[in-house]
């Protein structure tokens, strides 16, 4: 056994261990195991959501896409920092009415602001689909990951149904809590390993981030920069309004900010996150380092520039290192976002239909979920092959669906009710699933011209609105003659 494949064997160790740990001395009821008894202090919301959102993505798809694409890497830069600053002000009033009314999911939220069941179930529904291409993606990375730093030693498949068992096994013992003490770990490898990386690489092949670029713009001139048709200027504009304005709209990300003690740990993390989000800097370095020194990969392997570049400049034991972290950075967010699921499904989905089901009984329901969906997304993780970009950018299309009537919801007269709050999310969500299935694209629709470039979620997204707001003032006037009539 090379040590390599003994350190990354110690990575799962030590997650499982941590998991284990966290649910000492806590009887794990629904509160305890979805939100934490509702008492993380700002530390550890912090660590919680750099969890949920510093994933695989971060580790490989960063990369990925600076090593593919180039310059369009660079909105992952401006839609997390828009999402922060917007969540100085959004969520703290989310954990006063949560907190308020002993809410434990996103679609509880929806339900009682808009008083519609129905909204909470459809809310469930639209989550519990878009985080499957979100736990495929940490299934997926995390067998890239495996794979690579046993230098084959075990295969991605195998190193998915590894994780796979893993996140089982301490989500049904520990809940969030496992997440949150494993997150402590991986936050703290994540910053450490990039760092190094994105220091030494580029040091190493070209003497410095001068030498770097200028050997990049040499050999392929205008990569760092958009292209004027595809990823352009327009892609990239639509495409950060997109994931900024569904950056808390995941299931797994709402449903964590329940976990505070008190709404201020958001406004403190607000001011932090944005500074946190240099990480990225050192991953885009790693992508572009790659690029000269293991020319090559297309289609999904580009999400493997950071490990094949790792393989031919370090020995066994830093790789083992690396493999380590990025086994952390899947099964923090995969925990989060499993919990997420088979909580929508209980509490959401089967409670409203089985009035009588009390807490007990859901939080034994979610944790005998818990293996069924994780074989479910084995199963997609095992039969797909988009990378992990595309993977996560498909969740966001369905998910920020979602965000016009929850901004709604926290004005202080509300526009909108249940009936247009449900037309809206249906009709994008439908837009989005038939240009998924069709494999439309209007890249396609040459005439057009710079708008064939807009991202299709964004197509969705107005088209959400338009319907939205036409509901939204049948009902009024519906209303208005009623009144008139009597």
């Amino acid at each position: 056994m090379s040590v390599a494949l003994i350190i990354v064997a110690a990575g799962f160790a030590l997650a499982i261990g941590l998991g284990l740990y966290a649910r000492l001395g806590r009887e794990m009821g629904l509160e305890q195991w979805t939100v934490g008894g509702r008492g993380f202090g700002t530390t550890l919301v912090f660590l919680l959501m750099a969890g949920e959102i510093y994933t695989t993505f971060t580790f490989l798809g960063g990369s990925g896409i600076a090593y593919g694409k180039g310059g369009p890497a660079y909105y992952i830069l401006c839609y997390l920092t828009l999402a922060y600053v917007t969540s100085y002000w959004l969520l703290p009033p989310v954990w006063r009415y949560a907190k308020q009314n002993g809410l434990y999911t996103q679609p509880d939220f929806f339900a009682r602001k808009y008083r519609s069941p129905a909204l909470g179930m459809l809310v469930a529904l639209v989550g519990i689909v878009a985080l499957v291409p979100y736990l495929v993606l940490q299934f997926k990375g995390l067998g890239i990951i495996v794979s690579t730093a046993s230098y084959g030693a075990i295969s991605s498949t195998a190193a998915v149904w590894i994780g796979a068992a893993a996140l089982t096994v301490y989500v049904v013992v520990s809940g969030v809590h496992g997440s949150a003490w494993t997150a402590v770990i991986k936050d703290t490898s994540i910053l450490f390993v990039v760092v190094f990386l994105g220091i030494y690489l580029p040091v190493h092949y070209y003497g410095g981030y001068g030498g770097l670029f200028q050997a990049i713009e040499a050999a392929k001139p205008g990569f760092l920069a958009l292209p004027d048709r595809g990823q352009s200027p327009t892609w990239f504009t639509t495409t950060v309004l997109l994931t900024a304005l569904g950056g808390y709209m995941w299931p797994h990300t709402f449903a964590s900010l329940y976990t505070a003690r008190e709404p201020g740990a958001f406004r403190r993390n607000a001011v932090i996150l944005p500074i946190y989000q240099l990480i990225n800097l050192f991953v885009f370095v790693i992508g572009f380092t790659a690029v000269m020194q293991v020319p090559g990969l297309t289609g999904p392997d580009v999400d493997l520039s950071l490990f094949k570049l790792a393989l031919a400049t370090f020995p066994p034991w830093v790789i083992g290192l690396i493999g380590a972290t990025g086994v952390l950075t899947a099964l923090v967010p995969g925990s989060m976002i499993l919990i997420a699921r088979v909580t929508l499904v209980a509490n959401n989905l089967v409670r409203p239909l089985r009035p009588g089901m009390d807490d007990a009984a859901t939080a034994r329901l979610c944790k005998i979920l818990v293996p069924v969906l994780a074989l479910v997304c084995v199963g997609f993780t095992l039969s797909g092959g988009d990378t992990i970009v595309q993977l996560l950018l498909m969740g966001y299309n369905f998910v920020t669906q979602l965000f016009p009537c929850f901004i709604a919801s926290l004005m202080r007269r509300n526009p909108l009710d249940r009936r247009a709050a449900m037309a809206g999310i249906v009709a994008g969500v439908a837009t989005v699933a038939a240009t998924v299935l069709s494999g439309f694209s209007l890249s396609s629709l040459s005439a057009l011209g710079p708008l064939q470039d807009v991202n299709v979620g964004i197509v969705a997204l107005m088209v959400n609105l338009v319907v939205t707001l036409a509901v939204a003032q049948l009902m009024r006037v519906g209303a208005t003659a009623a009144q008139a009539a009597e």
